[in-house]
Parts: C-alpha cells; sequence; structure tokens
C-alpha cells in the first residue's frame, strides 16, 4: 500500500459527459483518478479507454467497474482505491438517472420512484458516508484539500412536474450535502452541491431540438447550452482548495436558467 504520492479523486459515472469532463479535469490537475461506470462489456471497454486516456497526463488511473445503488459494490470500490493509493482525497458523486418515464404526476409509479431514489440519493449518502470515514482514517496528504463533491440538478429547487420523482430525487441528493457538510465542517472536509442547467452530452441528444428553441426563446439568460466543461472547471477549483471557508456551498452552474425572471 503506497501512502505517497498524488491525492487522489474518484468521480462516479465517469464514462461519458459531465464525468469524463470532471475526470479528465482533475487528471491535469495532478490527481490519480478512479472512474466508474457499468460492470458490462460496452462499460467496461469505455472505462478502459478512459484510464488509457487519462494515463496520458502521467497520472495513474483505476477503473472500478460496478453500480453505484449496489452498497456492496461501493465498499469493494473503496477497497480497491485505497489498496491502488493508500487514500482518497476527493469524491465525485456524479453517477444519477432519470426518471424512467415522463408524465402526470398522478401517474408516477413507485417503480420509476424507488428507481430515482436509490441511484440519486440513497446511492449518494451512503458513498458520501464511506468517503468520510476513509478521509477521517486516513488523514491528510501534506496540503492537499479532502472534499466531497456532489452533482444534483437544478431540479433540486426548480419545478418538473413531468418528471416529479426525479425533482425529490435531487432534492433530497441536496439535503444530503447540507448534512454531511455540516458533520465534516470541522474535520476540514469540505462538501459542495453543483447543480446543472442544460447541459449539452450525449443524454440531452434526444431532447436537444426542443431546448434549442427554448434557449433561443430566452429560457437560459446566458442563452447558451452548457457543457460539460463548465462543470468540469468549478470541480477542479474545489478540489484545489479554492473555497476554503465554505460549509454545504451550492453552486448553480445554469446560465442563469434557476434566476426568477420575467
Amino acid at each position: 500500500m503506497n501512502h505517497a504520492g498524488p491525492p487522489v479523486a474518484f468521480i462516479t459515472g465517469s464514462t461519458r459527459g459531465i464525468g469524463k469532463s470532471c475526470a479528465v479535469a482533475l487528471a491535469r490537475a495532478g490527481f490519480n483518478v478512479a472512474i466508474n461506470g457499468r460492470d458490462n462489456e460496452e462499460g467496461r471497454q469505455r472505462q478502459q479507454a478512459l484510464v488509457a486516456e487519462l494515463q496520458q497526463y502521467g497520472i495513474d488511473a483505476l477503473a472500478c467497474a460496478g453500480d453505484v445503488a449496489d452498497l456492496n459494490s461501493q465498499q469493494s470500490m473503496i477497497d480497491a482505491i485505497v489498496h491502488r493509493w493508500g487514500r482518497l482525497d476527493c469524491l465525485v458523486n456524479n453517477a444519477g438517472t432519470a426518471a424512467l418515464r415522463r408524465g402526470d404526476l398522478l401517474d408516477v409509479t413507485l417503480e420509476s420512484y424507488d428507481h430515482c431514489q436509490n441511484i440519486n440519493s440513497r446511492a449518494m449518502f451512503f458513498l458520501c458516508q464511506k468517503a468520510a470515514r476513509q478521509m477521517l482514517s486516513q488523514g491528510g496528504l501534506n496540503a492537499a484539500y479532502r472534499c466531497i463533491i456532489n452533482i444534483t440538478s437544478c431540479s433540486a429547487h426548480i419545478l418538473s412536474i413531468s418528471r416529479g420523482e426525479y425533482c425529490v430525487s435531487k432534492a433530497a441528493a441536496s439535503m444530503v450535502t447540507q448534512l454531511f457538510a455540516l458533520r465534516l465542517a470541522d474535520e476540514g472536509i469540505g462538501v459542495y452541491e453543483i447543480r446543472p442547467g442544460i447541459i449539452e452530452t450525449d443524454m440531452t441528444q434526444g431532447v436537444k431540438p426542443k431546448y434549442d428553441q427554448l434557449i433561443a426563446d430566452g429560457l437560459v439568460p446566458m442563452r447558451r447550452w452548457g457543457q460539460p466543461e463548465d462543470i468540469s472547471r468549478v470541480i477542479q477549483s474545489i478540489a484545489a482548495g479554492q473555497l476554503p471557508f465554505t460549509v454545504g456551498q451550492v453552486i448553480d452552474v445554469d446560465g442563469g436558467l434557476g434566476k426568477p425572471h420575467f
């Protein structure tokens, strides 16, 4: 077990989109990076390709395939990271899911509700817990900042009744952030929440024409799509310890979408 070397970051759901951009940003910043994706053939291929890409920045990278909603799988991931590097300094809870289907709030199924809660809230809570325990047990690494960054959604506070179960799960994730932020404030571990707005990724390609028009009509005051790099720049700043005297800070990265206006 090697306790020396660079700080270590773990990004869940990191084979594409926002998560991949965060992994690249932290690798470029000098972190050893553990990534995560689905434990199937396509998922493992994506992870191995990303590991190779990250290593081009002169750092070490590790793939931790598995379902973050499986609490046993969570522990296996943490164990693999600690076995490889001896520590964990930054957790980015990025993995998330949409509602199984959009529709009338009166027709939301228990299956879809539980699906959102299990991945977007329950998994986040217990991974925060496991990461915090590891960070506390290992102590600091020289001047390296220790932090947990939870990526939620503008839907944590903006209502969307066609996917109410998703909104509820993201509001719960927001509370997870505040709770762990307060618990860890005196331990030198920062906990933050990032709320992305409408971000252009492969996951939003299916609704791009719709949102192109809405954005052009002023839904987003900056009148553009967000990019994964808009999120990863914020993540990199936090991981570098640039917001040290903040507790449970919520950062909207949404181009003004969440600002009341008419």
